[in-house]
């Protein structure tokens, strides 16, 4: 049998395995003799590289999908990739941009060429970065948004919707992004705190007497007005109500209206309207009628509204009409205030919220019915409400985009005449539009449209509903709310069964990670450093359900220490294994000894917590259970105790311990492949095996002979036997090589038989002198005794220590804490020391002098009852 080397080595350890299971074909789905099991992967953007967020969710990810091949099923782990329409095309545009180009120069289908390559170099990067993370996705069943299957899913939605009147096409106030030229989704907008200001300006009204005054941020906009409104009951305004008033600066009328939206107390009380350029004053228009002119192009440079400013980028125009306004006495007033302004997320302009013509879902129906008949469950419970609450009132959504790269919209004109269909119709003159639908049209399809829908495929008909998603709450409202609504619309069905929802990756001081703040984290640095099962426990393991990740090179560098630890002992049990077979192992429950009985009861309730907690999603609770069990059971109680045996002369005993020590090590791998599959791998291969590759390994299921809850108790009195002695060995430093005479109280003579029938172990680890069973203890000899709740210990004190040398030992120690807290009090009386050090500073010392005062009480206490 090979061994394992003597040090664990991430980097030799994890070389070559994902090649063997590749080969192997562990990955692959499609065993029809099995219950199917379905995770579709959240696709990533191909623009970029792997970052802690991915590296957690495809863990999470594998973990369950792992785990459940292990058990039985038809695991089905689909792969894919996002398009990323405007990201995709901003990082494109980019690349062109340094080759002195722009897309306009190649024209739609050449850019569109250079988009593909972009997508094959980049979809081979993020393969590379699923292999570095382990992940056992079926590539065979790989998939891309703009695949003609995906394609032909996306047109009939289109199609479908459009026919049931749910989409349309109509004047809406949108986030735009000026550098980009498109409408922007909400996830698609940052909001960030910017320094900005209120503005206030005179608007002078036609027949001289007098001017209302307005307070706005965004001053360019003016020149989009339509009107000012104030409120119906508001008495300070309504000899104004009808009149009209000068936009400040220019020639142009605007009348003085009257609406409820308006809030009296909020500014001046008096507000402009301007309805291209404000989602609210959009409702406004259209319940006055008001017209709505844009002031301002849709790359933010001003138009000829602007009269003079026409041609100037809208912030400078800001700058300019504030300076032209002030001096002529029309701008009164600029307060600085700080406030969230949305940003493009992709090109990082501010977004302008304008009055365009785009494509619309009608939400309200969809929402209802989302709402009503989703069978999702969230874990944890409280997304539901989360989910629950952004159906409800949704606006409609902007699907379209004006971008190259993405679906285009399967809509035609001529005319006035719109024609929405698969092709274009007969007869000449028809233009298909030039705009493609947002990425999130397409994405919320992925669960059906991934398995071959709207055809009636096998692996829809299989596969579908998916079995479980997994993904961040901060994509609740755009990614997982649009597949339940999309999936309850086109199949009947939720898209998926449970839907577990984790936090985002914040850096040890809790903020988020960005570029901006230089707290990123490189995974495939940590792979290198500590190895990628290093990872994968940590990031499994540190967080609950729905909650955020704080990264601490601390946790990573414990993972690494565990890892470690199975590492040796397993070198050690396989050492101890020899030649011994898979067929070699052999566990009769009759021949068993209270520490093997008590070792496979502890594995049966290990198996059993791990299970419960796996269906409930908490990855934390799971690790703690095997983490205790091969650490503490197995490794510091068993593999010591079971040296014993395997010292020993019996045969029996010795094939009997070696059949455990094979047996429970082997599911302890299989526990702990989901977690850490390489490792795993590697010391499975050379414990006696079954199956080729622990991937394919059975799952470790409960054994009811291995139920034991008596042995796990008897065994503890013997546990808490030795855990004692090690205390008081060390409260009293006496090393464990000294013998010491040991009295034994047992409460019954039941628990007397025990622990004669474990004389070994006890011998072994209390390394008494004598061991002598008494029912009292009657020596005048000076004693330290230990109460535990099934037995009493009595050690005479002249065997466990010399008396003079400990009294001459505890007068040392008390004569040095007694200088302690004279220092500490005489600091601490000091006024110069209290009003001047930091606040800090003063509690560390009053917490140490407190911590003198207590060693100084016990001590003395020792003192006194050895000189009596």
């Amino acid at each position: 049998m090979k061994e394992l080397e003597k040090k664990y080595n991430h980097l030799e350890v994890e070389k070559g395995k994902y090649d063997f299971w590749l080969k192997g074909g562990y990955f692959k789905s499609g065993d029809l003799s099995k219950k199917p099991y379905t995770i579709v992967i959240p696709p990533p953007n191909v623009t970029g590289k792997l970052h802690l967020g991915h590296a957690w969710d495809n863990t999470l990810q594998d973990l369950i999908i792992r785990r459940k091949r292990m058990q039985g099923y038809d695991a089905l782990y689909l792969p894919g990739m996002d398009h990323a329409g405007i990201a995709t095309q901003a990082k494109v545009d980019a690349k062109l941009k340094e080759q002195g180009i722009s897309r306009y120069d190649l024209g739609r289908e050449k850019f569109l060429e250079v988009a593909w390559e972009w997508k094959h170099e980049y979809a081979g990067h993020i393969r590379e970065q699923w292999e570095a993370l382990g992940i056992s996705v079926d590539y065979d069943k790989e998939r891309f948004t703009l695949d003609d299957g995906l394609y032909q899913a996306v047109t009939e939605v289109f199609i479908n919707l459009y026919k049931k009147g749910l989409i349309y096409r109509g004047e809406r106030i949108i986030n735009w992004d000026p550098q980009a030229n498109t409408a922007l989704s909400n996830i698609e907008v940052e909001h960030k705190e910017i320094e900005g200001a209120f503005y206030y300006f005179k608007y002078v009204l036609e027949d001289g007497s007098g001017f209302l005054e307005i307070a706005t941020t965004r001053p360019e906009t003016m020149y989009g007005d339509t009107a000012l409104m104030v409120h119906p009951e508001d008495e300070r305004f309504t000899s104004y109500i009808g009149k009209r008033a000068y936009i400040p600066g220019t020639d142009r009328l605007i009348p003085i209206i009257t609406d409820s939206y308006v809030d009296m107390d909020f500014g001046t009380g008096c507000v402009k309207v301007t309805p291209a350029h404000d989602p609210n004053d959009f409702e406004v228009g259209k319940r006055h009628n008001l017209e709505m002119p844009l002031c301002m192009s849709d790359d933010g440079i001003m138009n000829e509204l602007a009269h003079k400013y026409n041609g100037m980028d809208r912030f400078a125009c800001r700058k300019a009409c504030v300076k032209d306004l002030t001096e002529s006495g029309l701008c009164t007033k600029i307060e600085k205030l700080i406030h969230n302004v949305g940003h493009s997320e992709r090109t990082g302009v501010i977004v302008e919220p304008r009055l365009s013509k785009q494509w619309f879902v009608k939400m309200e129906p969809l929402s209802e019915q989302a709402t009503k008949d989703s069978k999702v469950e969230f874990t944890p419970k409280r997304f539901e409400k989360t989910f629950l609450r952004w159906m409800d009132g949704t606006f409609d959504w902007c699907i379209s985009r004006q971008l190259w790269w993405g679906h285009r919209i399967p809509a035609w004109y001529k005319d006035d005449e719109i024609y929405v269909g698969k092709e274009a119709p007969e007869g000449e003159g028809w233009k298909q539009d030039d705009d493609v639908l947002d990425t999130w049209f397409s994405s919320a399809l992925w669960p059906f449209s991934t398995l071959g829908w709207p055809n009636e495929t096998k692996d829809f008909e299989r596969y579908y509903p998916t079995s479980t998603m997994v993904t961040g709450y901060d994509i609740i409202f755009f990614w997982v709310a649009r597949m339940i609504f999309q999936g309850l619309e086109f199949t009947g069905e939720s898209p998926f069964e449970n839907c577990l929802i984790h936090g985002l990756i914040r850096d040890k001081d809790g903020r988020k990670m960005s570029k901006s703040l230089g707290n990123g984290v490189d995974p495939l640095d940590i792979k290198e450093k500590y190895g990628i099962d290093t990872l994968r426990y940590f990031l499994t393991t540190n967080s609950a359900p729905g909650m955020d990740l704080r990264f601490e090179i601390e946790k990573v560098e414990s993972a690494w220490n565990f890892i470690n630890k199975l590492w040796n002992i397993s070198r050690f049990t396989l050492m101890n294994l020899g030649e011994f077979t898979i067929e070699d192992v052999e566990i009769d429950t009759d021949e068993l000894s209270l520490v093997d009985k008590w070792l496979l009861g502890k594995l049966y309730n290990t198996i059993k917590d791990m299970d419960y907690n796996y269906e409930k999603f908490e990855f934390g609770e799971v690790a703690r259970a095997i983490h205790n069990f091969s650490w503490e059971d197995f490794a510091a109680w068993y593999v010591e105790i079971a040296k014993i045996a395997l010292n020993s002369d019996d045969e029996k005993t010795i094939k009997r311990t070696k059949s455990i020590l094979s047996y429970v090590l082997l599911d302890i791998m299989k526990l702990l492949h989901p977690f850490m599959p390489f490792v795993t791998e590697e010391i499975y291969q050379q414990i006696p095996h079954v199956e080729e590759s622990i991937m394919i390994a059975k799952w470790p299921e409960l054994v009811e002979e291995f139920e034991n809850d008596q042995a796990i108790k008897d065994f503890e009195i013997i546990q808490e036997m030795i855990k004692a002695m090690r205390n008081l060995r060390a409260e009293y430093n006496v090393a464990p090589s000294k013998q010491v005479k040991i009295f034994v109280k047992p409460a019954t003579a039941k628990i007397k038989s025990l622990l004669l029938e474990n004389t070994a172990i006890l011998e072994k680890f209390l390394n008494p002198e004598d061991l002598e069973y008494i029912t009292e203890y009657k020596s005048d000899e000076e004693v330290v005794s230990i109460v535990l709740n099934d037995v009493e210990m009595y050690l005479p004190l002249g065997s466990l220590v010399d008396i003079s040398q400990e009294i001459e030992r505890l007068e040392k120690e008390l004569k040095k804490l007694n200088g302690e807290i004279k220092r500490g009090e005489g600091m601490l009386s000091n006024p110069n020391f209290i009003n001047k050090a930091p606040e800090q500073k003063v509690n560390i010392e009053k917490a140490k002098l407190e911590n003198y005062k207590e060693q100084y009480g016990v001590i003395k206490l020792r003192l006194e009852a050895l000189e009596k």
